[in-house]
């Protein structure tokens, strides 16, 4: 699974925040006007077991037998992605790291291939705030856009503004109690990053409560200076 000495990628970013902070959507704009790769651990764990590449089969034998894939393992296929020719303009990593063991591993991953982290951007949220979005999230069963029952309500009740569909789609789990049970995870093991990252120069700070337009602005200002 050797294959750091072929990463082309620069520059790398990292976003970090708790679930429902809009990391996935700042991500994919990151990607529209930077021309940079959104990579999610998910995304790339399937997208490897699809492949078949070396380490898509070492992760689809522990998701076979219900394990947890190993970092070893994620951090295998994140080098195998980070090596395709895509990824020459950068690429913005969305979930992962989320402990400081992971982050570890990845620079030394990153350090092996003459690369590092650019810039790391903790989306900062406020916990009532964040449970009050979480809850009044959600879906277009038919295209898949985003809506929320306070913040981004659909023009006409009931009817996607994007291709008028009338499937509209909740999560189960986003409700105010799972929406705080996240939020204290996400302090007990992934806020330590802001630490790591802080202390390694490379973090920087945005207040993800406002306007979704308004935080794109802070976070490209943030990457022009990376």
């Amino acid at each position: 699974m050797d294959g750091a000495s072929a990463l082309t990628c620069a520059p790398i970013l990292i976003l970090l925040g708790p679930p429902g902070a809009g990391k996935g959507t700042q991500a994919r704009m990151l990607q529209e006007r930077f021309g940079l790769v959104q990579l999610s651990t998910g995304d790339l764990l399937r997208a490897a077991v699809a492949a078949g590449t070396e380490a898509g089969r070492a992760a689809e034998q522990v998701m076979k037998a219900g394990g947890l894939v190993s970092d070893e393992i994620v951090l295998a296929v994140l080098t195998e992605r980070l090596a395709q020719d895509d990824c020459a303009r950068g690429v913005v990593l969305d979930g992962f790291p989320r402990t400081t063991a992971q982050a570890e591993a990845l620079d030394a991953m990153l350090a092996a291939g003459g690369q590092r982290i650019s810039a790391v951007i903790s989306l900062d949220v406020d916990a009532a705030r964040m449970v009050q979005r979480v809850a009044g999230r959600f879906t277009c069963g038919g295209c898949g856009e985003g809506y929320h029952d306070d913040f981004k309500p659909t023009r006409t009740p009931g009817i996607c503004d994007a291709c008028g569909s009338e499937e509209m789609t909740r999560r189960t789990d986003d409700t105010a109690r799972t929406a705080m049970a996240r939020l204290d995870a996400y302090a007990a093991e992934t806020a330590p990053l802001i630490d790591y990252y802080d202390r390694s120069g490379t973090l920087s700070r945005v207040d993800a409560m406002g306007a979704i337009d308004r935080i794109a602005a802070d976070i490209a200002r943030l990457v022009n200076g990376a």
